[in-house]
């Protein structure tokens, strides 16, 4: 089995041969085959009850070897969570498909929840999602189809995360100049998108960007440690803002142009860039 990969141009090569257990799917072995899948989409993944003799491609989700995990010595993770199969084979590529940083909160996220699930049976919406995959008892369709449509599946899923999180990569340049243009804490972008992780640290306490839907928009900069839970703002928009649109937030606010504000007064829309900012810098006159 020939398993290296690249690391100057992060091109991996994986063989065009993979195999792994019959019978009822889980999200485990599903997201292990997008996974392979993803890196070589050449490859062929075959699932039977044994490994054929003399079968030279990555084995995972059964046998007891690299990418298994139902050996008593399975492998654990520095806090004790053990590794399932689409775990190990995130441990051991997933630094060269994102890069360290990013591969570290895609396994937070995503590949540890789902080793979780399988190693313990709890709940998971996603693993759920993928059982549901599997036939019916009493249906005709072959589990290998299922098989196949639950991979199907697991892989857009990957390819539209990976591809967010290089998009968020691509967008450093174009936000990192905009902040050096700044001015009074506000950070006019030219175009929408990812900011968050580069306005952070910054010292913005607004973001204005073209709107998809036309016109523009104005958020509120979290605050440093903003989490998953709770994401505390820099600065609010009013509070009697909160909800309104058109004429009535034009008359709550006296800024003509000025077209909603979400319910949370984290973002307003707005026809100009003019009415945006001179949205921000009233909510930051009425904070001090």
């Amino acid at each position: 089995m020939d398993i290296k990969s690249n690391t100057e141009n992060q091109t991996l090569y994986i063989p065009n041969s993979a195999f792994t257990h019959s019978g009822k799917f889980h999200a485990d072995d599903v997201f292990a085959a997008a996974l392979l899948t993803y890196m070589n989409p050449k490859i062929t993944i075959t699932r039977g009850n044994s490994i054929p003799d003399g079968f030279d491609g990555i084995v995972f989700d059964i046998g007891g070897g690299e990418f298994d995990h139902h050996q008593t010595d399975k492998k654990l993770r520095e806090d004790g969570t053990p590794y399932a199969a689409f775990g190990l084979l995130w441990d051991k590529f997933g630094a060269e498909i994102l890069g360290e940083e990013d591969a570290k909160r895609f396994e937070y996220d995503i590949v540890k929840p789902l080793d979780i699930c399988d190693n313990t049976g709890c709940r998971n919406t996603l693993a759920s999602i993928i059982s549901d995959f599997n036939p019916p008892w009493d249906s005709d369709k072959e589990q290998d189809e299922a098989f196949e449509e639950a991979k199907t599946f697991a892989l857009t899923i990957l390819k539209n995360r990976f591809e967010g999180i290089q998009s968020v990569k691509r967008a450093e340049g174009m936000v990192r100049e905009a902040l050096e243009e700044m001015k009074d804490n506000i950070l006019i972008l030219p175009r929408s998108a990812p900011w968050k992780t580069y306005v952070a640290d910054s010292s913005a306490e607004f973001v204005i960007y073209p709107s998809n839907r036309g016109g523009y928009n104005a958020q509120g900069v979290p605050t440093p440690e903003v989490d998953d839970d709770k994401n505390n703002l820099k600065i609010y928009f009013p509070q009697n803002w909160a909800g309104l649109r058109d004429e009535e937030l034009e008359d709550a606010s006296g800024i003509q142009g000025l077209r909603f504000c979400h319910s949370s007064r984290f973002l307003v829309a707005a026809d100009t860039i003019e009415a945006a900012l001179e949205a921000c810098k009233y909510a930051k006159k009425v904070s001090i």
